[in-house]
């Protein structure tokens, strides 16, 4: 029998030049430690022997961390599912799917934008009776409730509509951005988005609509974001032969829940609710199979269930399959990347090679799960059959509500092992990464799908201190993890392979690669500026590893990268933006994680606002970077491109007083000097040359001069 999915290695081609460019640069870094072994200084003063100290540590940790990273470049694979197959064989065997979305703020999260999503996955094009879409609102806001009430209304229009012209952008969102000739549903839209954001704007939603639905019946009480009762509202019955579609077609359930939350419990932020949508679903509908979005994630393949779950049914490999894991790409990305959010590297290249030892990461949206599993089974060869026929409920709506309400309700975790054994587990910022770890460890493979066509599309900031705030919090969970019991080395051990312990470390080390960075563009530098070499003359043979080893490893870079879809412009935005996250994001999430493990703070969660004005949008698509604020990141940001700048007109003034022989010594502290303040080329504009509200302030000006200047005045 043909497989429903087949795997494909990386060419022999492709894995020679890998193998031969990762033993050369290897052979490299060996030779730079030695160096800086065999050359330690033994006069030239106290600051020279410190910052050779330094830099040999710098050089150490960067040279671990780029051997970790080679192992997920050592076994890439690419997977490829046949849903014609899955067709043929399985068509009236489908198994039930819950589509579980969150949501958290409506002010950060436009219920808009949310109900766009719902409507995405709810035009999928899988037996409606079969499909149950659950949304999460964290904070019980009834705006998000009258949103997903009217949402009900249009997907009897939308659904038909995405059906009959075989619409695959099915975000009505997204869809109706592309200017496309459909009056009569377009307008139906305009009418949707309309109404609910003139109810936002008011505050208060009418009388008259109050009237209409039982449900608004349970804001009557005191709700507020961080104290309400639990709400289960079944918005849409799928049983129901009359929830149709204007073409007479069964609409799929729909299900709206605010879990309960008081002062007094920890809510466990995202994880909290997922967790209470896999209890509250279970009660409803009971799916084997879970499909979780974040809300600003929409559908953009409509057949991308049936592909997923050719990996799930396949006859000799689906019983060990836990997840399926998309790659989180996103929809408005400006044309040469400004931020370096398109992540193409990432998902072809890193995500792949640790699907490759089929230990894929949970990412934590665009996922596909196996219901025993992400409820805490332990695989067995038993787990095998998520097609078999399940008996539907025959409780009443209200009956299924109310037993689904005391799920949702803060006292039901109490002595429990949710959170830990079952669910997604608590405590860590990134909650999804570490539960997919403990679903490995548990005996379950995963797999990594990059389709051609991206089967979801997400909302990317579309400002720079946006995107740091999430690759902070993202930095910060990943070495809370490394620094638990969670740690791939030693929870992994024996349990998921060598190179996945390793390729998970590739993202939890994320934060203390901000030290040997900070180290690389502030100490060299100054150094500079002194007169103090730390590298070898351009006429030493030592100089050749050093000159070997970043040539090859930026041209590889530029390889990879081109090889993936970026362009040459592109790639050296992505270096700018690793050097800015490094230097900001990630040293914070470093500083927060040792503070937590000292006892002296707490895990705290940070919601991306998915919210920007037109002239913010403007500046991106023109690929204008945004500051606009005196964030202590962008004065960090600031003060090292100053630093850069006058430790390289201070150095080259110094050298026209030296010998040749001497400035040959310095070359490389030159080059690298002159490349990080062309990297900040756009910083420098923020600075001194912009005059709209997306540039630094003077504030921020002022402080990098002075810290810039006191640390070229300050002696080593």
């Amino acid at each position: 029998m043909d497989p429903l999915f087949e795997t494909k290695k990386e060419s022999a081609k492709a894995k020679f030049f890998h193998r031969v460019y990762a033993a050369t640069v290897f052979v490299g870094i060996c030779l730079i430690l030695n160096y800086r072994l065999v050359n330690f200084p033994a006069g030239g003063g106290g600051g020279r022997r410190r910052a050779w100290i330094g830099i040999f540590m710098a050089e150490f940790f960067l040279s671990l961390f780029w051997i970790i990273s080679q192992s997920v470049r050592w076994n890439v694979k690419h997977n490829l599912p046949f849903k014609d197959r899955l067709s043929l064989r399985y068509e009236e065997k489908l198994p039930g799917v819950d589509i579980l979305v969150c949501t958290a703020d409506p002010t950060l999260e436009p219920p808009a934008m949310v109900i766009s999503t719902v409507l995405s996955v709810m035009s999928y094009n899988y037996p409606p009776e079969k499909l149950s879409v659950y949304l999460s609102d964290d904070a019980g806001s009834e705006f998000t409730f009258y949103a997903l009430l009217e949402a009900s209304h249009f997907s009897k229009y939308w659904i038909p509509f995405c059906k009959k012209y075989n619409v695959q952008t099915r975000s009505p969102e997204a869809y109706f951005a592309q200017k496309f000739d459909v009056k009569d549903t377009t307008h139906t839209q305009e009418l949707l988005a309309i109404k609910i954001e003139s109810a936002t704007e008011k505050g208060s939603i009418s009388e008259e609509i109050r009237s209409q639905r039982k449900g608004f019946l349970e804001w009557d009480h005191k709700v507020s974001k961080q104290n309400h009762q639990p709400i289960v509202q079944i918005i849409i019955d799928g049983r129901d032969t009359n929830a149709v579609d204007n073409e007479g077609c069964q609409l799929p359930t729909l299900v709206y829940m605010a879990r309960e939350k008081r002062p007094e419990c920890p809510h466990n932020f995202k994880a909290g609710a997922m967790n209470a949508l896999i209890r509250v679903s279970s009660e409803i509908s009971n799916g084997p199979i879970i499909l979780n979005l974040d809300c600003d994630m929409y559908a953009n393949d409509a057949d991308a269930i049936r592909e997923a779950l050719c990996f799930f049914m396949d006859e000799k490999r689906g019983h060990e399959i836990a997840f399926v894991q998309h790659p989180q790409c996103f929809d408005i990305i400006s044309e040469n990347d400004l931020y370096g959010h398109y992540n193409l590297v990432e998902n072809q290249v890193e995500l792949a090679g640790l699907g490759g030892y089929d230990a894929a990461m949970y990412c934590g949206t665009a996922c596909f799960h196996r219901r025993d599993s992400l409820s805490g089974a332990k695989y067995s060869y038993d787990c095998r059959n998520i097609n078999e026929a399940r008996n539907k409920d025959k409780r009443s709506v209200d009956e299924l509500e109310k037993a689904s309400k005391v799920l949702a309700s803060c006292s039901y975790e109490k002595d429990t092992q949710w959170g830990r054994e079952m669910g997604l587990v608590y405590g860590y910022a990134v909650e999804d990464v570490v539960t997919g770890l403990t679903i490995q460890c548990r005996g379950w493979k995963s797999m990594h799908y990059n389709p051609e066509r991206p089967a979801f599309l997400g909302l990317a900031p579309v400002t720079l201190d946006n995107s740091l705030v999430q690759i902070k919090r993202w930095s910060e969970g990943l070495f809370q993890i490394f620094f638990s019991k969670y740690c791939p080395f030693i929870y992994g051990y024996g349990k998921i392979k060598l190179g996945a312990r390793m390729g998970y470390c590739n993202y939890l080390l994320w934060a203390p690669l901000s030290l040997p960075t900070l180290f690389y563009v502030i100490v060299p530098p100054v150094c500079l500026l002194h007169g103090i070499s730390l590298f070898p003359k351009v006429t030493s043979l030592w100089f050749i590893p050093f000159a070997y080893v970043f040539t090859t490893k930026t041209v590889y870079s530029i390889y990879e990268s081109m090889s993936c879809g970026y362009t040459l412009k592109s790639w050296w935005n992505f270096q700018r933006m690793q050097i800015i996250r490094r230097a900001t994001a990630f040293f914070f999430g470093f500083a927060d994680v040792i503070i937590e493990q000292l006892g002296l703070s707490q895990t705290a969660f940070a919601i991306t606002a998915k919210v920007v004005t037109e002239d913010v949008l403007k500046r991106y698509e023109q690929e204008i970077m945004e500051f606009g604020s005196s964030s202590v990141m962008f004065t960090i940001i600031a003060t090292l491109a100053m630093l850069n700048l006058l430790s390289l007109i201070g150095g080259l003034i110094n050298t026209i007083f030296l010998e040749f022989g001497a400035l040959q010594n310095l070359i490389s502290q030159i080059i690298l000097c002159g490349l990080m303040i062309l990297v900040s080329v756009p910083i420098y504009e923020a600075l001194f040359l912009r005059r709209d509200k997306g540039c630094l302030p003077f504030s921020v000006m002022l402080k990098s001069v002075v810290f810039a200047s006191l640390a070229c005045l300050m002696p080593l």
